[in-house]
């Protein structure tokens, strides 16, 4: 359970992201770290951390996450702290394209 002392960071989450936010485009979500905000984020909206870290206990590969403009795979990950007032983004992968 995260503390109600925890840092409070601002979510923005994508189009394919919004149907499990009851279509929220921005959410907000207390936690010291990633992972902390990530564990929150699933108590508000289940099936969240799903979409996000794999087996192996970190983001699966086709997941973006930045702080404040940061990709948190070369700052740490799901270990990466947060400050109250920063700012999350997570974009998931899009494939696809036309073949010519």
């Amino acid at each position: 359970m995260t503390s109600a002392t925890a840092p409070t960071v601002t979510v923005r989450v994508t189009a394919v992201l919004q149907k499990l936010t009851g279509g929220q485009k921005l959410v907000e979500a207390r936690g010291a770290t990633i992972g902390e905000i990530l564990d929150d984020l699933e108590s508000q909206h289940p099936g969240f951390k799903a979409q996000m870290i794999g087996e192996d206990g970190q983001l699966q590969r086709f997941v973006n996450v930045y702080l404040n403009d940061e990709d948190v795979r070369y700052t740490g990950g799901v270990g990466t702290k947060v400050n109250d007032g920063d700012t999350i983004d997570i974009l998931p992968a899009l494939a696809g394209g036309a073949r010519s």
